[in-house]
C-alpha cells in the first residue's frame, strides 16, 4: 500500500507509471469488499457460508500480496524510505490504540500497516548498505523463500508435504510475534509479520531497482485507467476511512 502524498521520483519528472497505480486501486477496491464481507458474516451474523477458506485465504492473499509488491516495487523511487517508514509506523500504532479501545473486533496488532512499516525500514536499512536485491532472478530466489517460509506462524516452513517442524520454544513467549512467531495468547485481527512478507516486498524491490536502472516497461506508462488511479492515490486514507463506513453500513443491513 504505497504512501502517494509524496509523488515517486519517477512521477516528478512527468513519467507517471500509471499501471502500478491503477494495480493498486484494484487492490483497494477488492479490499474494501474483503472487508465488507468479513464484517457482515462475523460481526453482524450473516450467513454467507461461501465466504470461507480457501476463497477467504486466496482472497486475503492476492490483496496483501500486491500491496506488498508494489510498495517493494516503489521503494527504489522513493526520495526517503525512512520517513515512509516512520509513516507507516505510526499510523500502524494508531491502528492498534484505536482497535483495542473500540474492542469492535479483536485489536489489530503487527497487521498489514506495521508491515508496511518493518518492510520499508529494512528495505531502507539495504538501501544505505548498498545491498539492495536487483534484478529477477533476486526476485525468483526471494519469491520462492517467502513461499517457503509462508507458513511459519503455524510452527513450520516448507511447501506440501516437503516442510519442517521448527522447536516449540520460538513460539513459547510473547516477543516474537512482530518477527512471525506468534505466542500462546497472540490474538490479532489482522497479522503480517516481518517474516516471510518482507521476502516478497524485497522481491518487488528486485524488480524496482532493476526497472530504475533500466527503464521501466513502457506498459508501466501507457495504461491507464482513470477510476482505479483516483483510488490508488489515496490508499492511506481510504485504509483508515473504510473500516468505519463499512461497519455502519453493515449495521444499517443487519438491523433492516
Amino acid at each position: 500500500m504505497e504512501d502517494v502524498a509524496t509523488p515517486l521520483a519517477s512521477e516528478r519528472r512527468g513519467n507517471r507509471l500509471h499501471l502500478l497505480d491503477a494495480l493498486r486501486g484494484f487492490s483497494i477496491v477488492s479490499m474494501i469488499g474483503f472487508h465488507f464481507c468479513y464484517d457482515l458474516k462475523f460481526i453482524f451474523g450473516m450467513d454467507l457460508a461461501w465466504f470461507a477458506p480457501p476463497l477467504q485465504d486466496i482472497w486475503r492473499a492476492s490483496i496483501s500480496w500486491t500491496f506488498l509488491a508494489i510498495a517493494g516495487c516503489t521503494c527504489a523511487l522513493s526520495r526517503n524510505n525512512l520517513k515512509r517508514a516512520g509513516r507507516y509506523g505510526l499510523l500502524a500504532l494508531a491502528i492498534y490504540v484505536v482497535t483495542s479501545l473500540a474492542s469492535v473486533d479483536a485489536c489489530i496488532s503487527f497487521g498489514i500497516i506495521y508491515c508496511m512499516a518493518a518492510c520499508t525500514f529494512v528495505g531502507w536499512i539495504l538501501e544505505w548498505l548498498n545491498l539492495s536485491p536487483k534484478g529477477p532472478a533476486a526476485a525468483a530466489v526471494l519469491l520462492a523463500c517467502f513461499l517457503f517460509l509462508l507458513p511459519l506462524s503455524s510452527g513450520y516452513i516448507g511447501i506440501g508435504p516437503l516442510h519442517i517442524n521448527l522447536p516449540n520454544w520460538l513460539y513459547s513467549t510473547e516477543y516474537l510475534a512482530w518477527l512471525g512467531f506468534p505466542g500462546p495468547a497472540f490474538v490479532s485481527g489482522d497479522y503480517y509479520p516481518l517474516l516471510p512478507f518482507v521476502l516478497m516486498y524485497l522481491a518487488g524491490s528486485a524488480m524496482g531497482w532493476w526497472w530504475k536502472e533500466r527503464g521501466f516497461p513502457q506498459a508501466f506508462s501507457e495504461y491507464q485507467c482513470l477510476p482505479l488511479e483516483l483510488i490508488g492515490l489515496h490508499p492511506l486514507v481510504i485504509y483508515v476511512a473504510h473500516q468505519p463506513i463499512l461497519l455502519l453500513i453493515g449495521y444499517l443491513v443487519s438491523w433492516r
